[in-house]
């Protein structure tokens, strides 16, 4: 009996030590793919080059005085993911490319501009920053561990496509960029009706209906 009783404490010891070397092994690995990834660079997503193109026939077109402002939205996820690598819709982010053109002879003051969409029920959705946009990509995909270095590119690749409201608008210029806006409640952006666009605090508002 006394023997059966060392034999089994013998087994016993050995799978703990067993245990405990798995145990050590696990946290091993676990230390060292975190180690790999904060020692990885580069942009969390491939987010392409930023290429002024003509805007679609489809894009809506209206006047404010000397300003003249054409915009689209980016309604397929094809669109998206060509450009950001990532489903904004599901994520219940809305890119809208805007042109902006001065006709006028003098500079035209964009930083104050307002910039606001509202649906065909009312509901007004919100104006997102690149960086509130990428904040929602990343939450939407439910992406937690990451460095820091590859979020702060990611984001200023997306800030690359933006429109950009804080130099003025030189007279003859004509500017591009994305506006993003995110549904009232988070939601997929599914078939969007009646979107309306709106532009505040220039010297006259722009109206546009986007679809």
């Amino acid at each position: 009996m006394a023997n059966g009783a060392e034999k089994q404490n013998s087994r016993r010891g050995v799978a703990e030590k067993r245990g405990s070397w798995s145990g050590r092994v696990g946290r091993g690995a676990i230390y060292a793919a975190l180690a790999l990834t904060a020692a990885c660079g580069g942009s969390l997503y491939k987010v392409s080059t930023r290429v002024e193109a003509p805007l679609p026939p489809t894009a809506t077109t209206a006047r404010a005085g000397a300003l003249r402002v054409r915009a689209v939205p980016l309604l397929t996820d094809e669109e998206s993911q060509q450009l950001f690598e990532a489903n904004l819709l599901l994520g219940g982010l809305l890119p809208v490319r805007v042109e902006v053109e001065n006709e006028s002879g003098a500079e035209v003051v964009l930083e104050r501009a307002r910039f606001r969409l509202r649906d065909g029920a009312g509901r007004e959705w919100k104006a997102r920053s690149a960086k509130q946009a990428v904040s929602r990509i990343l939450d939407a995909n439910g992406v937690t561990f990451y460095n820091p270095s590859s979020r702060r590119e990611f984001q200023e690749r997306v800030s690359a496509h933006a429109l950009d409201v804080a130099r003025p608008l030189a007279p003859a210029e004509r500017r591009q960029g994305l506006l993003f806006f995110q549904t009232p409640q988070k939601e997929a952006v599914e078939s969007p009706r009646g979107l309306v666009l709106s532009i505040e605090k220039l010297l006259q508002p722009v109206e546009l209906r986007l679809d």
